[in-house]
């Protein structure tokens, strides 16, 4: 299960466009993906998925799966608010970022804490006290970084 994550507000049309194109990757690669369930980055990234042929999970934020976009197949109403950050990033193998908010940035950390790997495509560089978070230039190098991470 590879996570994407990243602005759902976002309508940004490189970052939903990289996103789809991360998600159609992940499933080609053979994986299942994992998302926050709702707009922006998220949704394209699930459409992108879905329409590849994977299994999506949405992470939802609230209460309501009926909440979930159109292309999750599988949503997780948590109740959690932005706390589902830490269930999602925990049912990845790695996350892959694309864009970048304050939400996007907690899913990154939660996930270097718990030691998945993570690679950001259009994001911030963060250098922390022993590395850096890997920044990919392309979808392609993202995927390629996240599935062979582990």
């Amino acid at each position: 299960m590879i996570a994407v994550v990243g602005p759902g507000d976002t309508d940004d049309p490189v970052l939903l466009a990289d996103a789809a194109e991360v998600g159609r990757l992940v499933a080609l690669a053979g994986h299942d993906v994992a998302t926050g369930g709702l707009g922006g980055v998220m949704a394209a990234a699930s459409r992108g998925a879905h329409e590849a042929g994977a299994r999506v999970v949405g992470v939802l934020p609230g209460d309501d799966p009926a909440e979930a976009n159109e292309w999750v197949g599988e949503a997780i109403a948590t109740g959690l608010g932005q706390g589902r950050n830490a269930v999602l990033v925990g049912l990845a193998d790695a996350v892959i970022g694309v864009g970048g908010s304050w939400g996007t940035l907690s899913e990154i950390a939660l996930a270097r804490r718990l030691g998945t790997p993570v690679v950001w495509l259009h994001g911030w560089q963060i250098l922390g006290p022993d590395d850096e978070v890997p920044v990919a230039p392309t979808p392609e190098a993202a995927v390629i970084i996240a599935t062979s991470a582990r």
